[in-house]
């Protein structure tokens, strides 16, 4: 989005045109709707920018909720923003720390930060891209102890701020079609000045769950966080923001329901052993936190192979760090003999996971050609040096 398009649309009749517009739902409903508005005289440009802002507001409703609906947005700044049910727990760590004043130094569209001021903390957000950080001061409207600076983190004074929030910036400038920066000192703010905060102040840094584990402090909370099954983000905590005794920590949320698996170091694993009557499969979160022996030792279970993030068990407890699944089969993992054995059982409909198995699923489906009513799930992966086919039944 550009500045004149901002402008026009923060304009009464802007404003007032996108709120009049149906929840948008699909292309053939954009046509439509250009027409009979351009009928109505407004102006193309106009018409662009609001549908856009409808299109937005309908991708972000799985993020924000019904929240969405208020909003306004960039293509870029929807995707780094935080959901709202991890932002609200990224807002209460600094509430229970009792830390109110906070500086949130790269706010994007503001999702943190109205997470943060919806619990009564003075927020400072401030974001450097102009455009950004107007509609970040849209968002925040409704909340009289949040105010937004448009400036780059590096130059905000921090006198009299409680704590750090940062979120740093990490593909290249602009508002759509923009690309990731893989090194961390081309991030805005650099990694390096993010950790510099945390030795006056307490800070928290959101980064990718793919991190390189090298360049996270020692001293340090990391929590990687999971939303329904989707590995979305791994939180820096520092000073009072860390839990005393935790430096490793999975948090896995699905809908409204949150549970922790938390270590004070990287877990050591379980030894490897022979496939049992049960399978799990491990969630993201879990997987990056490096808590694996843990969540095996919580269920009696066992590593597949030393080097896969499967477990086995002989016996079935239900966990929400993992999915389970009943083994009923192993099948052949030559090509042609599995064919036959999935089509000698009528299954038509195939789930297929796989790890350690150099195999594009969807490839592999399409050449199995499936037949029947049936549905099943196929577990592509090793135990020890062979590789096997198990057909799985997945357990609620």
């Amino acid at each position: 989005m550009e500045r004149a398009e901002l402008v026009e649309l923060l304009s009464p009749e802007g404003l007032r045109l996108l709120d009049s517009l149906p929840p948008y739902e699909s292309a053939a409903d954009v046509v439509r709707t250009v027409s009979l508005l351009r009928k109505q005289g407004h102006p193309a440009g106009l018409v662009a920018t609001v549908l856009t802002q409808s299109k937005l507001r309908a991708k972000a409703v799985a993020k924000f909720g019904p929240f969405a609906s208020r909003m306004l947005f960039t293509e870029a700044g929807l995707e780094q923003a935080t959901r709202l049910q991890v932002a609200a727990r990224h807002a209460a760590r600094y509430a229970r720390a009792g830390l109110t004043r906070v500086a949130d130094l790269g706010c994007g569209v503001g999702g943190d930060a109205m997470a943060m001021a919806a619990l009564d903390l003075e927020v400072t957000a401030v974001e450097a891209d102009e455009v950004t950080a107007a509609i970040a001061s849209y968002n925040l409207a409704p909340f009289p102890n949040a105010g937004v600076v448009n400036a780059k983190a590096e130059d905000i004074d921090l006198a009299g701020m409680d704590a750090v929030y940062l979120d740093p910036a990490r593909r290249t400038s602009g508002h759509g079609n923009t690309r990731r920066l893989a090194d961390p000192s081309d991030w805005s703010p650099s990694l390096d000045f993010a950790f510099g905060l945390a030795s006056t102040l307490p800070v928290g840094v959101k980064l990718g769950p793919g991190v390189d584990r090298e360049l996270l402090p020692e001293d340090a909370e990391t929590q990687w966080v999971s939303v329904d099954g989707q590995v979305v983000e791994a939180g820096v905590w520092t000073g009072a923001l860390a839990r005393d005794g935790i430096r490793r920590a999975a948090l896995v949320v699905h809908g409204d329901s949150a549970h922790e698996l938390t270590g004070s170091a990287d877990a050591d694993d379980e030894p490897a052993g022979d496939l049992g009557e049960f399978l799990y499969e491990p969630d993201g979160a879990v997987i990056r936190a490096r808590l694996i022996g843990d969540l095996a030792r919580g269920l009696g279970a066992r590593m597949l192979r030393h080097d896969i993030a499967y477990l086995t068990a002989d016996t079935h407890l239900a966990t929400p760090f993992a999915a389970a699944f009943r083994v009923l089969d192993e099948l052949p993992y030559k090509e042609s003999d599995l064919r036959k054995a999935l089509a000698q059982r009528g299954i038509g409909t195939l789930e297929i996971k796989k790890r350690g198995a150099d195999v594009d699923p969807a490839a592999l489906r399409k050449r199995l050609q499936l037949k029947g009513e049936a549905s099943g799930t196929l577990v592509l992966t090793r135990i020890g040096s062979r590789h096997v086919a198990l057909l799985v039944e997945r357990l609620g």
